[in-house]
């Protein structure tokens, strides 16, 4: 076997192992770092011993994932304030058509999948998103099948209890609350934010205790309104500041820059024509990778 067709196994795989790694750890910057050194393992594997590269690559790339989050809940921990996944800048690829990688992927989901042990959090990707089977995740996190079936009820009971019904609105209907959600917050417009937020939306933002934001979630339309007319009055003073639209994690987002500079993402999630969460992430080591395009895959 020749390094050419390790790498092209690999290569073939990538963006499945990211989205993997990605939905485990909540972070792009260290998925790539897991990616990068479960290569190398692999590099050195006897592909003739290889029965199923997607199942042994899938197993590689969980259990390195698995060690990078045991290895960061003390950090998480110390955190100051919320602490939420890093933005996703996807390639134009259309996830419409594919709901559960959609919802997988979102930052509602992201976030709920943070109230998950490790064990949890690895077993339900692997099962709900990527439909691995109980031998295979056993493998995986290095349990018995008996204790992953327990392990995956007990996450998708814990999931179920928490999640919202997901129902993404469509392209068309989403750019429309969102033009209006800009012109109202950067006019300062309360009546026109007010109509968009759902009663209890809710406004989290990740400084990391680096850049000035609130420490703790803001909830209901008016609390949320005057923190973004507030926010806005403010970044008009700045010199420089451009906001443009984008998408990240399958979901409208507003992007701040001073020159080059990211200075935050603002994820917007709608849910029956009404924003009901807004997800400022501002912590700059959470920006680096903002700009590169990834690739997901189930």
């Amino acid at each position: 076997m020749t390094a050419d067709e390790h790498a092209e196994r690999f290569t073939l795989l990538r963006p499945l192992l990211f989205t993997i790694v990605y939905e485990i750890l909540g972070s792009a910057t260290e998925s790539d770092d897991v990616l990068q050194d479960s290569y190398l393992r692999w590099a050195e594997v006897d592909l003739a011993t290889v029965r199923d590269t997607r199942s042994y690559l899938a197993r590689l790339v969980t259990r390195q994932a698995l060690n990078a989050l045991r290895a960061s809940v003390r950090r998480r921990e110390d955190y100051v304030g919320p602490w939420l996944p890093e933005p996703l800048l996807l390639d134009e690829s259309d996830l419409s058509a594919d709901v559960v990688l959609a919802e997988s992927v979102s930052m509602a989901m992201l976030v709920l999948l943070e109230t998950l042990s490790p064990d949890e959090r690895a077993v339900f990707v692997l099962r709900e998103v990527f439909g691995f089977g109980y031998d295979e995740i056993a493998a995986a996190v290095g349990k018995s099948v008996a204790t992953v079936h327990q392990v995956a009820h007990r996450a998708r009971e814990h999931v179920q209890a928490r999640r919202r019904r997901f129902q993404p609105v469509g392209a068309a209907k989403a750019a429309q609350v969102t033009e209006q959600f800009m012109t109202a917050a950067a006019t300062g417009d309360m009546a026109g934010l007010l109509s968009l937020l759902a009663p209890n939306v809710v406004w989290t933002a990740d400084s990391g205790g680096k850049v000035t934001a609130a420490r703790r979630p803001v909830v209901g339309a008016q609390k949320v309104a005057a923190v973004l007319v507030d926010l806005f009055r403010t970044s008009r003073q700045m010199p420089g500041m451009r906001i443009q639209m984008a998408t990240y994690n399958n979901a409208p987002a507003m992007v701040a820059h001073i020159g080059d500079h990211p200075q935050g993402v603002l994820l917007i999630e709608i849910i029956d024509g009404k924003i009901t969460n807004l997800y400022a992430v501002r912590n700059p080591d959470k920006l680096v990778s903002m700009t590169v395009s990834r690739q997901i895959s189930r």
